[in-house]
């Protein structure tokens, strides 16, 4: 917890609380139904709360958008952010079921009213529109982007300021040269290095494709 504190220092007292209680819940968690490697979740708050709080570095999401995580596993980047934005509301999809009741109890467990979960494929949803999809390494960005743009609505609501995503963020790893050519994007790219110095994100980027 101290490490998420080295880089953000406005938490309210009920985010404080909720950021500290992750890692005894999910380690609780995770023996039962396994979503965190064990290597992982010696260094939990680093490698899934601070890398999930990238995004928060470059965007900022407001009171009443609406955000899902594609592919959210055992809920990154979607539960550090709700935590980080109680005013936005975090639809967290995945097709593996047994994920989303890890990711449905951990939300309880700490009082997120801001989450909700849905058992599906993102190319299921039909009856949905959502401001911004975020997602941490489901799929190569070609797919990530087939499967989004169907789900993005134009954002034309005035309150959103410049730094307010209407789009695809995704976090990746690795040489993304190819993967972005064979996608057709032109996405904004961030070295998360950049962001967090630290040695765990070395050659790890944030992508953002915007909504035209």
């Amino acid at each position: 917890m101290e490490m998420i504190q080295q880089y953000f220092d406005d938490f309210s007292e009920a985010q404080t609380k909720q950021f500290a209680a992750l890692k005894e819940l999910y380690t609780d968690w995770n023996e039962k139904i396994n979503v965190i490697s064990r290597k992982d979740m010696d260094n939990f708050y680093e490698h899934h709360v601070l890398h999930s709080l990238a995004i928060a570095t470059q965007f900022e999401f407001t009171k009443g958008m609406q955000v899902m995580d594609l592919g959210c596993g055992g809920g990154f980047p979607g539960i550090p952010l709700a935590i980080f934005y109680p005013g936005t509301h975090f639809h967290l999809v995945d097709s593996i079921n047994k994920k989303l009741k890890v990711v449905a109890e951990i939300a309880a467990a700490i009082g997120l009213q801001n989450v909700t979960t849905q058992h599906t494929r993102a190319e299921d949803i039909k009856n949905r529109k959502f401001d911004v999809v975020i997602s941490r390494a489901v799929a190569p960005l070609k797919d990530l982007w087939h499967w989004s743009k169907p789900l993005l609505q134009k954002n034309k609501n005035t309150q959103y300021g410049v730094n307010t995503p209407n789009g695809l963020i995704c976090l990746k790893g690795g040489d993304l040269t190819q993967e972005i050519f064979e996608s057709g994007c032109k996405p904004m790219v961030w070295e998360i290095e950049k962001l967090f110095p630290r040695e765990f994100f070395k050659e790890k980027y944030m992508l953002y494709v915007g909504l035209k």
